[in-house]
């Protein structure tokens, strides 16, 4: 087929570090505190302002607790499991690597005697209704690598005794969090608003700050996962009194991806920003002969992390085709980073967050045609045909 002549503005697509906010450029970073103490009076300002403003922008409740924490969403997850589980039974939804390494935690680091994995194949959820209300439970909202997403709610009970541990590093500022419902919800900065890497943030409801003051861990615990001292919350960690040393440069990144979700409306603006890209390229796809959605149900088709699957290749050529079509796109410059994750069906994963533009994502898919010919007609006869 003929070379598209449009370009994506911003080629980035990557699903983590995610794309910078429109219009962003280094002049962003020029107020940093540089060279300052994080202890200091003005920077210590600096980091409380990302925890207000996340949580006025997220609408988390004003009686939870939320804080800066080393290791990104990561470092925040593991700091929740390790801090919190033990005292009941535990559940873990398995459905995408991420939530796959947090089954592996429990069962094979925190060695948790009582707990159950429940598994669902990529582009699937586990069976929803298995879960329960009795239990600890630790689940991705959204997956990351898997494209799917929790389609509401309704499924976690109202009433549940278990506490709810919610990796919503692909959700947060782009989805609905139904924080009624959870105890636990934890993110990156690199992610929907398109923060630098290295630091995650925890919010704690007041149940799982109950179990915190509690409940005391049977293994060590790490000093950047202790959230207590003498059964006391750690309440400093909760008003910009970090762990560890944060960067003040990726501070400021932070702060100015905040004001941009502000400026543009906040979290129901966001959301309409990502599900719209969602919508181009469910419209392609509709009339695509080579690509579908790794999530066949829309119910449940994440509107960030967005993978779509090869549908006229044949299985054993399929890892290599993703590879070689991601690397022409780099090649020219119209998409970076968009081959489908290490451990997931091979494909493409196109990263549709708040800070990707929907005209890039619309200038984006003749690409993806033209690439796919490109690459397809080495193996299969026919396979190119668009």
């Amino acid at each position: 087929m003929n070379r598209p002549t449009a370009r994506p503005i911003n080629p980035c697509f990557s699903s983590g570090p995610c794309a910078k906010r429109p219009g962003w450029s280094l002049a962003a970073l020029s107020g940093a505190l540089l060279g300052r103490s994080h202890r200091a009076a003005e920077p210590k300002a600096r980091l409380a302002e990302v925890i207000d403003r996340s949580r006025a922008v997220l609408g988390v409740p004003a009686s939870w607790q939320v804080g800066i924490v080393p290791a990104s969403d990561t470092g925040a997850v593991e700091m929740a499991m390790w801090s919190l589980l033990g005292p009941r039974g535990v559940d873990v939804l398995a459905f995408e690597s991420f939530s796959e390494q947090w089954a592996a935690d429990a069962t094979k680091h925190l060695k948790l005697q009582d707990i159950r994995v429940l598994p669902a194949p990529y582009g699937q959820l586990p069976d929803l209704r298995s879960v329960d209300p009795a239990r600890d439970l630790v689940f991705a909202w959204n997956g990351t690598t898997s494209g799917v997403r929790m389609p509401d709610a309704a499924w976690i009970a109202p009433n549940q005794s278990g506490l709810m541990i919610c990796d919503a590093t692909s959700a947060a500022f782009a989805m609905d969090l139904p924080w009624d419902r959870l105890d636990v919800v934890t993110w990156s900065w690199q992610k929907a608003l398109g923060g630098e890497a290295a630091h995650g943030m925890i919010a704690l409801s007041p149940r799982a700050v109950q179990r915190l003051e509690q409940f005391e861990p049977a293994w060590p615990m790490p000093k950047i996962f202790r959230m207590t001292s003498g059964f006391r919350l750690n309440a400093g960690l909760f008003r910009g009194e970090t762990i560890n040393t944060p960067s003040m440069l990726c501070v400021e990144d932070a702060l100015d991806g905040l004001r941009w979700a502000e400026q543009v409306g906040g979290l129901p603006a966001l959301i309409r920003r990502s599900e719209a890209n969602l919508a181009a390229i469910a419209e392609w796809v509709e009339d695509s002969r080579w690509a579908a959605f790794l999530a066949a149900d829309p119910a449940i088709r994440s509107s960030t992390a967005i993978c779509l699957r090869f549908t006229a290749l044949p299985q054993e050529a399929q890892a290599q085709a993703s590879r070689k079509m991601a690397a022409l796109l780099e090649r020219e410059g119209v998409a970076y980073d968009v081959a489908s994750y290490r451990d997931a069906p091979p494909g493409l994963r196109i990263w549709g967050g708040a800070t990707v533009e929907t005209a890039d994502i619309e200038a984006l898919l003749p690409w993806l045609d033209w690439a796919y010919a490109d690459v397809a007609a080495a193996y299969a006869p026919g396979a190119a045909m668009l």
